[in-house]
């Protein structure tokens, strides 16, 4: 089988939660591409050239042929459509409804727990640094977080779903800023984050970021 050229813009540190979750569906997709990574400390996604390749001169950025797009959700939508199943790995649920609370989960991470973000970075995640307690505003948050996966995951479950999805990848590794820091998290939900923890594509990243942090 042919492939476009594909290459995907990465922060250098392999600390990003969005390039994270389109490195994992690239491998899940079986599709083969190379990385680019850019020095956000030194601030090379601000210059002209970069600014060429991404319209929001931010990690991730990927590029098909000729095609460039950024936003991290707007690029496993587009890597759905463009290799859909069943020539390869689903990376949203084949259900309707399912297929639109993925995507409302994955908006939902993306732009609320701002106080969990901050105060439990992916510096927990990737180089196991640790932070001081959560504060009221980051505990309300988690407090909102574990209320709704609580609804969220069927009992019994290791998937939202019944089947895998990025949104799993994508929620695991906001329930993982506060499991592997050891923060308060019921033992139903931090299995589940273990659990997709576990797949071999997630552990591909962390390969990633661990051999960046050894260098």
């Amino acid at each position: 089988m042919s492939y476009p050229a594909i290459q995907l813009w990465s922060d250098s540190r392999f600390f990003s939660p969005y390039v994270m979750s389109v490195y994992v569906a690239l491998s899940e997709k079986g599709i083969p591409f190379s990385l680019k990574r850019l020095n956000l400390a030194s601030q090379e996604h601000h210059q002209p050239a970069y600014g060429e390749v991404s319209l929001t001169r931010r990690v991730p950025t990927l590029q098909v042929d000729s095609f460039l797009l950024s936003e991290s959700s707007a690029i496993t939508e587009y890597l759905e459509d463009r290799f859909p199943a069943p020539d390869y790995e689903r990376l949203y649920p084949r259900d309707i409804e399912k297929r639109a609370k993925a995507r409302e989960i994955q908006a939902w991470l993306r732009s609320d727990f701002m106080p969990i973000r901050q105060q439990r970075p992916t510096e927990v995640l990737f180089a196991g640094q640790r932070f001081a307690p959560l504060d009221e505003a980051a505990q309300q948050s988690a407090a909102t977080l574990i209320a709704a996966v609580e609804r969220l995951l069927p009992e019994g479950r290791h998937n939202l779903f019944g089947e895998w999805s990025i949104a799993d990848t994508d929620l695991a590794v906001m329930l993982n800023r506060l499991a592997v820091h050891g923060d308060p998290l019921p033992a139903r939900l931090a299995d589940y984050a273990h659990f997709q923890w576990q797949r071999a594509s997630v552990q591909l990243w962390l390969a990633e970021s661990s051999k960046k942090q050894s260098v």
